[in-house]
């Protein structure tokens, strides 16, 4: 099975969504595949963001996210072992 690879930041432009693991706050052992959207940043002009939960985190290439979801099942999956629906 080939290993998906992360996309960065010059991959995206504004519109596109993305998808990366997210940690509980409030539990750190808990993780789940979100969706987020590139977004112009609001608080750095010229520069992306992703909005994730009402809130713009600066893009930068410390987040590993995927362009398909698929990609990030797989690598979670991978990571932390099967999920089931």
């Amino acid at each position: 099975m080939d290993i998906p690879q992360p996309s960065n930041s010059a991959d995206v432009t504004i519109g596109d969504r993305v998808y990366l693991f997210y940690r509980n706050p409030h539990t750190q052992n808990v993780a789940t595949v979100q969706e987020a959207q590139v977004m112009p940043d609001p608080h750095d002009s010229g520069q992306l963001a992703l909005f994730l939960y009402d809130t713009y985190y600066p893009l930068s290439d410390e987040f590993v996210f995927f362009k398909s979801l698929d990609d990030a099942e797989a690598m979670y999956n991978d990571y932390f072992g099967p999920t089931y629906d």
